[in-house]
């Protein structure tokens, strides 16, 4: 009796087509990926699960960071990311285990100290507030040894370990006044040098470490040099502070001489001595591009330093005593950072290039025998199919030459002219090199969309002068001209389609994507900008205040009448009524450099006048997304945004 009240009820559910319709339940809601707690969704749709399933193995990629030798053994410190944020490991062979050593929840760094190693000095902030703190680290747990409020930046080691250089803003907020401690009692801190500005730093100690070699970072044309008297407190220049000259590198041998990169007397940066008596600039090399970085051996005897050829970088080995330099040859083109000799000759560094996520690796000078230390995952895939890019280059409005990475997928998998998304770099003292594009390559393997990296005028890499020449108010608009130059030069590439472009960008890049969506709307299908400045006036006005002097200099300095209205002029908020593609903007709450309130100004005034304009916001992040979880979501809604207005999805 049962089964047969049972079969009447089903025969009865499908008695007519009327019957059915009435009765059918509501289709299932697609599955959706729930943002993390942190982050705000504002007018924007919900993230499909299955486009998280398709993209999965490239948000699992890692990369290491080279942060040190372990000068007591033949090991090294890196940064990893195993959970949600990077960690400090430790690897205690070529290819051995990466062993966790700190378990925050925000990212950290670290060093050993040189020639002891007895303490690792950890350096950390809270949601990306850039409010720095130093700590020791031992057996898993950190020992604060700065005040926990004010900003901190670890400048040098004493050669010997004894001591680190710090700068800190604990006095009035605002000033980087320099400090030195003996990082095992916090109560041996000790101020000596009180600053006026936020560009100080300590930067090396001299041999018997009654004096220091501090450095004020006015911009990066110029940076000034002296040497601090640590006993009295005197403090002497080296060289002229006037003259406008840009230091970046520095080392102390072992008999007090100094080592430095500088532009004095080129256009370019250039390995050389500097006399710290009377600040002449002796060069060592004659590179025709930039010495981006160098590191001296412990000996003193050999110099490793890295040249950047139009984004992609070349390792030398200079030695001292003949004047010799060695290529190394066998390391494919890349991204080469970290320089670090180890006490017994070895040259550590950090490897990355398209076909490879960032890694540590090993030389040895003598040999020239090169060591694998670690080999990031790339979540299963295969980074050997990765895309290599090349160089385009055109003249922009007024003949410079300019130029870009541009990125193509494979045109046997993805024939025909196909969507691109140019993607302009930060700074303005920055350079798109040609790296790992890690998540990024999904792009191109997956949706078969192109990648441009472009650098416009500011950009480093290309000489002084051109790095020169957007500064101020009244040539910053020219580096947007660049900027339509170069769009048009790739918009004309065989394998791009005209119609279907986007545009991103992140803080200074963040800039330029808000004014290509006001002056090159015509070019583009829709923009995605990332802690960007809207509008500089109130950017100026907002930026932390150890960065707003440090800032004038680049854009202009809006307390002077004639450089404000300037400002204001080109200032994409003044034309958001012309911006009439959608835009996608993202947003650190806890960013120091560009606050919030830039994006939350753009975002209701675009919506005010109807556009469309999606926002996402993390309530414990800074400049930048730091936290996996959040970077996670942010990519997988600009893949929504994308394949919506580059692709019709």
């Amino acid at each position: 009796m049962p089964r047969l009240r049972l079969a009447a009820l089903l025969l009865a559910s499908t008695a007519t087509p009327l019957d059915a319709q009435q009765a059918a339940p509501d289709p299932a809601p697609a599955a959706v990926v729930q943002p993390p707690a942190a982050l705000t969704a504002e007018e924007m749709p919900p993230i499909p699960l299955a486009l998280a399933e398709r993209a999965r193995p490239y948000l699992e990629a890692r990369g290491a960071g080279f942060a040190g030798w372990d000068p007591k053994a033949r090991a090294v410190l890196i940064t990893t990311r195993f959970g949600n944020v990077s960690q400090l490991h430790r690897v205690a062979s070529p290819m051995g285990a990466r062993t966790q050593i700190s378990f925050e929840a925000e990212p950290v760094s670290g060093s050993y100290a040189p020639m002891r190693g007895d303490v690792i000095l950890v350096l950390k902030d809270r949601g990306g507030d850039e409010y720095y703190q130093l700590h020791t680290l031992k057996e898993g747990r950190l020992t604060l040894l700065t005040d926990g409020k004010s900003r901190n930046q670890p400048g040098a080691w004493s050669r010997d370990g004894e001591l680190i250089g710090f700068s800190s803003t604990r006095r009035n907020g605002i000033d980087s006044d320099l400090y030195v401690m003996d990082p095992r009692d916090p109560a041996t801190t000790r101020m000596v040098h009180e600053s006026k500005g936020g560009g100080w730093a300590i930067i090396g100690f001299a041999p018997d470490k009654q004096s220091a070699y501090v450095i004020d970072y006015n911009s990066v044309q110029d940076a000034d040099l002296y040497r601090l008297d640590l006993a009295t407190g005197q403090m002497r220049a080296i060289g002229d502070p006037k003259a406008e000259i840009a230091y970046s590198g520095f080392a102390v041998a072992p008999d007090g001489s100094l080592w430095v990169t500088s532009d004095e007397g080129s256009d370019f940066q250039r390995l050389g001595r500097l006399d710290p008596a009377t600040g002449r600039f002796t060069p060592v090399t004659r590179e025709a591009w930039d010495v981006d970085s160098f590191a001296l051996s412990e000996d003193g005897k050999t110099i490793a330093y890295v040249v950047n050829e139009a984004g992609t970088d070349r390792l030398r080995l200079f030695d001292v005593a003949s004047g010799a330099v060695t290529p190394v040859e066998n390391l494919p083109a890349g991204q080469i950072g970290a320089l670090q000799f180890a006490p017994w000759g070895e040259l550590g560094f950090s490897f990355s290039s398209a076909k490879s996520a960032a890694d540590i690796w090993s030389l040895d000078p003598k040999t020239m025998e090169l060591t694998r230390w670690t080999q990031s995952e790339t979540g299963g895939l295969d980074p050997a199919v990765n895309v290599e890019p090349r160089i385009l280059s055109t003249r922009s409005f007024d003949g410079l030459e300019v130029s870009g990475l541009l990125y193509l997928p494979d045109p046997a998998r993805f024939p025909g002219k196909r969507p691109l998304i140019v993607s302009v770099h930060g700074g303005p003292e920055s350079q798109s090199t040609a790296g790992f594009l890690g998540r990024n390559n999904y792009y191109l393997n997956e949706l078969g969309i192109g990648l441009f990296y472009p650098n416009v005028r500011g950009s480093t890499g290309y000489g002084k002068t051109f790095v020169s020449l957007d500064n101020g108010p009244f040539k910053r608009e020219d580096a947007v001209r660049d900027l339509a130059a170069l769009i048009d030069a790739v918009r004309a590439e065989p394998g791009v389609d005209a119609d279907r472009v986007g545009l991103t960008g992140g803080s200074y890049g963040g800039y330029m994507c808000y004014a290509a969506a006001v002056q090159l709307k015509d070019r583009l299908a829709a923009t995605q900008c990332t802690v960007a400045i809207s509008n500089f006036v109130s950017f100026l006005e907002n930026t932390n205040p150890y960065r707003q002097d440090l800032r004038r200099v680049e854009y202009g300095d809006e307390r002077v009448p004639e450089q404000r209205a300037k400002l204001i002029e080109i200032s994409p908020l003044t034309r958001v009524a012309e911006i009439d593609k959608p835009m996608f903007v993202i947003t650190g709450a806890n960013d120091p450099r560009v606050p919030k309130s830039e994006a939350d100004q753009m975002v209701a005034a675009i919506r005010a006048k109807g556009g469309e304009a999606w926002h996402l916001i993390a309530a414990d992040e800074g400049h930048g997304f730091a936290k996996k979880a959040n970077a996670d979501y942010a990519f997988l809604a600009q893949l929504l945004f994308w394949e919506k207005h580059l692709l019709g999805n």
